[in-house]
């Protein structure tokens, strides 16, 4: 059997180390990191994998993208699938700063607490997601709306960025995500009320809603952060909960490390699933999201 090789490509200056640790703890033969790839080099990069390996080694040969932005990362995915030449083809997995399978193992946390601690799915309800200029909301945004909620991106620089990524949400995936001012308390605050769930996606060790912002929430069920850097995304939510009861008493938390927890094992699992298709297959952030479903149970 041909080796397994895996070629990882970034637009970035380094690929993460993180990353590649997952990759060679999943048992690829080989490894080996490109940076500073634009989207036109795709293309011609892929073709250069397929063209030096016999097509039924197709399925040996996988190509990994990453950096920080998810709608470049999905380009990025396309130009390579554009590139194949049938019948040569290689493997695809595309998952920008571990955002793709951050994001998916969040939805699937929160999803997993809502129907064991309040019975109810995500439809119809009212998701506020803070950190919306990023990737991980990018990803819950979509998968939020794909379930039938109704995700709300809130920028901490006002809308305009925001607005901007919701059109590029609706015209990639068809779905509607609306937006919301999050650049002060007093936005923040608006924009959680009438919100079921929050999620905090924001940077580290930055506090983005006071525990007397959660308690205005009145029908807030489930409060989700994935900050494991002090102080919390979301005052009150500890690193390690994993649907434990806050606030007004009906609300559940959902910590960092309960979602990292997902989060490693869904990258894991999809990287190890490059190793044992036997055709060529392409994963992005919704392959992560079932996956994600399954092993948060």
């Amino acid at each position: 059997m041909a080796r397994s090789i895996l070629h990882m490509l970034s637009p970035l200056k380094h690929m993460s180390p993180f990353d590649v640790n997952m990759a060679v703890d999943a048992g690829f033969d080989v490894v080996i990191p490109y940076t500073g790839v634009t989207l036109e080099e795709i293309r011609p990069l892929v073709q250069d994998a397929i063209f030096s390996r016999a097509p039924g080694d197709g399925s040996r040969t996988s190509i990994f993208i990453g950096g920080k932005n998810g709608g470049l990362a999905l380009d990025m995915l396309d130009a390579a699938k554009k590139a194949f030449v049938p019948p040569f083809a290689l493997n695809l997995f595309t998952d920008p700063a571990g955002s793709f399978t951050t994001g998916a193992a969040m939805v699937a946390k929160v999803k997993a607490v809502l129907r064991d601690k309040h019975g109810g799915e995500l439809a119809g309800r009212k998701i506020v997601i803070f950190g919306g200029t990023g990737v991980v909301a990018y990803c819950a945004g979509v998968l939020v709306a794909l379930e039938g909620g109704r995700p709300v991106l809130a920028g901490h620089d006002g809308t305009k960025r925001v607005s901007d990524i919701a059109a590029g949400i609706k015209q990639r995936f068809g779905v509607d995500v609306d937006y919301a001012d999050g650049s002060t308390p007093e936005a923040r605050r608006a924009a959680v009320a009438g919100a079921e769930i929050v999620l905090s996606s924001g940077p580290a060790g930055v506090n983005i809603l006071s525990a007397a912002d959660l308690d205005s929430v009145p029908g807030l069920l489930v409060a989700a952060d994935v900050n494991a850097v002090p102080p919390a995304g979301l005052e009150g939510v500890g690193v390690m909960a994993n649907g434990e009861p806050f606030g007004n008493g009906k609300a559940q938390a959902v910590g960092a490390l309960a979602i990292g927890n997902v989060k490693y094992k869904t990258e894991l699992g999809l990287f190890r699933r490059l190793l044992a298709t036997e055709k060529p297959i392409s994963l992005d952030f919704r392959d992560a999201y079932k996956l994600a479903l399954e092993i948060a149970g």
